[in-house]
C-alpha cells in the first residue's frame, strides 16, 4: 500500500508529534528528509506547548499548531476546553492538508489526524490505542531498532532520503544572564527521568561530579529540584545546581556549550546527542537500541545484566540494574574517551 506514497506531491503537509522532549528531537531528521523530498511544500507541525520552544521559528516549519498539554486532560469535563478542541479541529480542516503524518500513534494523535480530512494521512501500523484506524495509509516501524530510524522509515515510504541524520536544531540564547555568566569550562548532569526505575542514585551523580576536572551544572525541571540539590550536596562544593532556572532554549545552550553530558536516559540527553556533545548514559531498564543517543562519539554504560532490558516505570523487587553500576565504572567510561587528571 505504501508504494503509491512514493508518487505523491502534496502541496501543504501536517506533522503531528506533540511530545515528549526526546520524541520531538528525533523526529527532526524526519523533517529535513521531508524537506529534501518536497522542498516547495508548506509544513506544518503540532507540538504541546512545552516543546514548542524546540521548534520556534524553524526555518523548515510554516506553521506551528500549539497545544496546551493540560487542555487536553480538561476536555471532558471543561466547556472551554471543548470550545479549543473544536476551533483546532475546524482550524485544522480549513487547512486542507494534502498529507497528514502522525508519529505519536496514540489514540488521541490518531484521532486530529483523521479531524483534518486529509486525503492521505499516515502512520504507523503497530500504532497504540487504536490509532491506525484514522489512516490512509500505515507504515511498519518496527520495535527492534531506534525511533530516529523507525521516524525515517515513515520519510522512506515517501520516496524521501534517509541516509543522513540532520537535527538542524537551533537554541534561543540571546540576552541570557545565566548564559552570560557560565564557567569557561564544565560538564552537564541530567540526573532526572521520566520513571523512576530509570534513575541512577542521584547521590552517584554528585559523588562523581566531585572527582571530575571540571565543574558540573546540573539541570532539570523544578519539579525535580531536590533530586538536584542532593546531586550538589554530594559532589564537595563541584556541581552546581541550574534546576528550574533554564528555559528550554536557554537549557539547550548549556548544553551546547558542555564539555560533556551525562545523564539518565531522559529527554535532554538528545538534546546533547544532537548537538554533538559527547554523551554517557547510564541505562538500566530501557533499551539503548531504541532510545539510547543516537549518532558516534556517545557512551552508554549498563550493568550487563540478563533481565535488562525490562522496560519498567517503577522500580522492580531486585532493583539492581542501576544499582549496581558504580562511580567508578561511570568515571573510567569518561576516563577513557577524555584523558583528563582526577579533580583534587
Amino acid at each position: 500500500m505504501t508504494d503509491s506514497l512514493r508518487s505523491v506531491s502534496p502541496g501543504k503537509i501536517l506533522i503531528i508529534k506533540p511530545s515528549a522532549l526526546g520524541d520531538v528531537v528525533h523526529s527532526l531528521p524526519f523533517l529535513n528528509a521531508l524537506r529534501e523530498r518536497f522542498p516547495a511544500a508548506e509544513i506544518h507541525w503540532l507540538v504541546f506547548r512545552s516543546f514548542e520552544p524546540l521548534l520556534r521559528d524553524h526555518p523548515m516549519i510554516s506553521r506551528l499548531w500549539v497545544v496546551d498539554k493540560e487542555a487536553w486532560k480538561r476536555i471532558s469535563s471543561l466547556r472551554e476546553s471543548w470550545k479549543d478542541l473544536r476551533r483546532l479541529l475546524t482550524g485544522l480542516r480549513e487547512e486542507r492538508f494534502d498529507l497528514v503524518v502522525d508519529l505519536q500513534g496514540l489514540l488521541r494523535s490518531g484521532f486530529l489526524c483523521g479531524a483534518t480530512r486529509a486525503p492521505l494521512r499516515l502512520g504507523f501500523l503497530e500504532g497504540r490505542e487504536g490509532s491506525p484506524l484514522f489512516y490512509t495509509h500505515r507504515v511498519r516501524g518496527g520495535t527492534d531498532c531506534h525511533a530516529i530510524e523507525r521516524y525515517l522509515k515513515v520519510a522512506g515510504s515517501l520516496g524521501a532520503p534517509t541516509d543522513r541524520i540532520d537535527y538542524r536544531l537551533s537554541a534561543a540564547s540571546h540576552g541570557s544572564r545565566l548564559l552570560d555568566g557560565l564557567p569557561p569550562v564544565y560538564v552537564v548532569m541530567a540526573p532526572s527521568a521520566g520513571g523512576e526505575a530509570k534513575r541512577w542514585p542521584v547521590e552517584n551523580f554528585g559523588r562523581l561530579a566531585a572527582e571530575l576536572p571540571w565543574p558540573s551544572l546540573v539541570i532539570s525541571g523544578k519539579s525535580d529540584a531536590a533530586l538536584v540539590e542532593q546531586v550538589a550536596a554530594a559532589s564537595r562544593g563541584r556541581a552546581l545546581s541550574l534546576a528550574g532556572r533554564t528555559t528550554l532554549g536557554e537549557m539547550t545552550e548549556v548544553i551546547r556549550r558542555a564539555k560533556a553530558f551525562i545523564s539518565n536516559d531522559t529527554g535532554p540527553m538528545h538534546i546533547a546527542a544532537a548537538l554533538g556533545v559527547p554523551v554517557f548514559a547510564v541505562f538500566g531498564p530501557t533499551s539503548p537500541l531504541r532510545t539510547g543517543p543516537h549518532g558516534p562519539g556517545h557512551t552508554v554504560i549498563t550493568a550487563g545484566l540478563s533481565c535488562s532490558p525490562c522496560f519498567r516505570r517503577k522500580k522492580c523487587s531486585h532493583w539492581v540494574c542501576m544499582e549496581r553500576i558504580s562511580v567508578r565504572q561511570v568515571l573510567s567510561a569518561i576516563e577513557s574517551r577524555m584523558s583528563f587528571a582526577r579533580a583534587p
